[in-house]
Formats: C-alpha cells, sequence, structure tokens
C-alpha cells in the first residue's frame, strides 16, 4: 500500500494556483483557500515593533535566508494571527512565490510528513502557521507534543519556516512551572525542561494590552479607511464598550468599528 505521501503526489499539487492553503488531516490534503480576509497592516496600530519584527523575518526568507522561527506570544485579541497573515498577504504580492500553510495545533503530529512533501517544492517559499498552541496541565501532551516540535526543527526544509502563536509565553500554564517550582523534589532542571520549547523559537514577539489612546487611534484609522464619520460622542462609547468588555484590544476596537459602522448604514466589505 502507498503511504499518504506517494497518493499525494499523484494528486499533482500544483502550488502554483493559490497563495494560501490549509493542511486537512483528514483528506491527508492541502485545501486551496481563495480569501485570507485581513486588514491591511496599515491599520494594525499599537504594534509597531512587534510589526517590524515579523516584515524583516518574513522579507529575508523570501528572499532565500535562512530564519528564526517565530513565537508571537500574549493577551487574545491583539493581533497576532491577523498580523502574521495581513504581512504575508502583502508580501506575497512582491515575493508570488511565498506561500502560507495553516496547520491545526491537533494535526502538529503530521508536520514532519508535511516536510518531506513541501521540501520536493524548493521553488517556493512556506510559512507554516500554526495558530493558538497552548499545553494544559496534561505533562504527556506537553512532551509529546515538544517531542514532536524539536524534531520538526532539527529537519526543517531551509523553504519552510514556522510562525506560532499562543496565549502564553512558555505555551503553557504559568502554575505547571510554578509547582515545579515549588516542588522540594523536582529539580531546577525539570524545570527547564518545562519552558525549554519555547526556545526553539529564534524570535519571541510579545503582545500586550493597548493604552486608550492607541485603541482609540484603531477606532479612528479604520472609521478613515472605511469612510465611516465619526463623532466625539461616538469615541466616548467606544471607551465604555471597551469597559464592557474588560479589555482593550484590537479585537475589541474592530466589533466597537462594526457595530459603529452598521448604525450608520454603512457596508464593510474587504
Amino acid at each position: 500500500m502507498l503511504k499518504f505521501i506517494d497518493l499525494l503526489f499523484k494528486k499533482k499539487i500544483n502550488f502554483d494556483e493559490k497563495k494560501y492553503y490549509k493542511w486537512i488531516n483528514s483528506s491527508k490534503n492541502f485545501e486551496k483557500l481563495d480569501n485570507l480576509g485581513i486588514i491591511p497592516t496599515s491599520l494594525l496600530i499599537g504594534i509597531n515593533d512587534q510589526k517590524n519584527q515579523i516584515i524583516n523575518n518574513t522579507i529575508k526568507f523570501a528572499k532565500g535566508y535562512k530564519t528564526n522561527n517565530a513565537l508571537l506570544w500574549g493577551v487574545r485579541g491583539n493581533g497576532k494571527s491577523t498580523l502574521v497573515k495581513s504581512i504575508f498577504k502583502e508580501l506575497s504580492i512582491e515575493f508570488n512565490y511565498l506561500k502560507l500553510i495553516e496547520l491545526n495545533k491537533e494535526d502538529i503530529g503530521q508536520i514532519l510528513d508535511i516536510y518531506k512533501i513541501l521540501n520536493k517544492h524548493r521553488n517556493f517559499r512556506f510559512i507554516i502557521f500554526i495558530d493558538d498552541l497552548s499545553f494544559e496541565k496534561s505533562d504527556i501532551e506537553y512532551k509529546n507534543i515538544k517531542s514532536m516540535i524539536d524534531g520538526t526543527i532539527s529537519n526543517q526544509p531551509n523553504n519552510i519556516v514556522i510562525y506560532v502563536t499562543s496565549n502564553r509565553r512558555h505555551l503553557m500554564p504559568e502554575d505547571m512551572i510554578d509547582n515545579e517550582k515549588s516542588s522540594a523534589i523536582h529539580t531546577h532542571e525539570n524545570i527547564e525542561e518545562k519552558i525549554s520549547l519555547s526556545d526553539r523559537f529564534g524570535l519571541w514577539i510579545g503582545f500586550h494590552n493597548l493604552s486608550q489612546e492607541d485603541y482609540l487611534k484603531i477606532i479612528k484609522s479604520y472609521c478613515k479607511y472605511f469612510k465611516v464619520e465619526i463623532t466625539e460622542n461616538d469615541l466616548k462609547k467606544s471607551i465604555s464598550w471597551s469597559i464592557s468588555r474588560g479589555n482593550r484590544s484590537g479585537r475589541t476596537a474592530w466589533q466597537y468599528f462594526l457595530e459603529l459602522a452598521s448604525d450608520k448604514n454603512v457596508i464593510i466589505d474587504f
């Protein structure tokens, strides 16, 4: 019986057709996706340092250099996955051989086989994107995934870079690490083993809660770009909106903007 990789090659994968793909584990194949539906990077405000790091790393990778894998970590809703996709969408216009492969965290076990496929297409440069990767308190789950990622990075072809997002810097709950520190029977080496997974990524890029100033700038920039009139009273309402949700994030700003646009009878289509 042929391995599924051989079957994939018989299907004649053509990465010329699209820029964006998703690995579908059930069919052991890549699904071609038409539209990322992502806002321009110019509208991603308050994360300029993070933006520049990913842009620079991605440009170098697209030009053929061996570059660092990146872990984008921090509070939810502040643009980690949007940033990766927006930068890819814009840079892929200049570098049309740059491709984005989205991989669900549940399918990380297939990544070495995916490597074998992508490594056969050396005329393309692939970003493997894993969104919202984190672990709960199961040591078995953590060690299994850690072993997989260790293997994926050590065997990573030169035409592949990995971008991962997580709400945790060490990809696991802090109390898992704290429990190690509080137990007399665990050694320093055990603690280091718990936090070593994130060290496999050369770039650590943190995302934090927005200031009120940046939050308001985001809303104003959305209104200007999409031609939605905004008043001082609307801005005051946006602050109340963020308070009711308990955070100031890019996602909260976007949600308020959609509410505002619909109230003003403006259809948002991008």
